[in-house]
């Protein structure tokens, strides 16, 4: 599998919104997998034949830019599954905007679960400096919804 194939099977994953792919063909296994933050990683098994047994090779390489230090920022993140909402309502702005400040036991947004509809509120006092899900996403367990730069 080339650098072009492993290209082609990300822009499939951030279309489908895939969190994670498996691929296997001729002898190489290829998992392609997205943290937290969104970067896609990627863990590659190759097996080769020696007799009745096989050997696992397992160069892990990331596929993603390194990550770069940035300022202090403390993410917020998802404490269940379900689908992650910015507002009340279709018809209401959103909880928090880019650039608000954000005081602790503010509710930062909407997480719904099995019909309900979970208010989440920041634990920290800060500034957003990055949402990271869109609007009516799924999102899971641990998942980082935002970013702040504590004040």
């Amino acid at each position: 599998m080339n650098l072009k194939e492993i290209k082609e099977l990300i822009t499939l994953m951030n279309e489908n919104e895939l969190m994670e792919l498996e691929i296997e063909r001729d002898g190489m296994k290829i998992r392609l997998r997205k943290s937290a933050s969104g970067k896609i990683e990627s863990i590659t098994e190759e097996r080769i034949a020696l007799g009745t047994a096989h050997q696992v090779v397992r160069p892990a390489e990331k596929i993603s830019e390194p990550v770069k230090p940035e300022r202090n920022v403390i993410a917020i993140k998802a404490p269940m599954v379900g689908t992650f909402y910015r507002s009340a309502s279709p018809e209401t702005k959103p909880y928090i905007e880019i650039g608000q400040n954000v005081d602790v036991g503010q509710v930062v947004c909407i997480i719904e679960a099995m019909k309900l509809m979970n208010e989440i509120k920041s634990e920290v006092k800060g500034r957003v400096v990055e949402i990271l899900v869109e609007n009516a996403r799924s999102i899971e367990y641990g998942q980082v919804l935002f970013m702040l730069e504590p004040i």
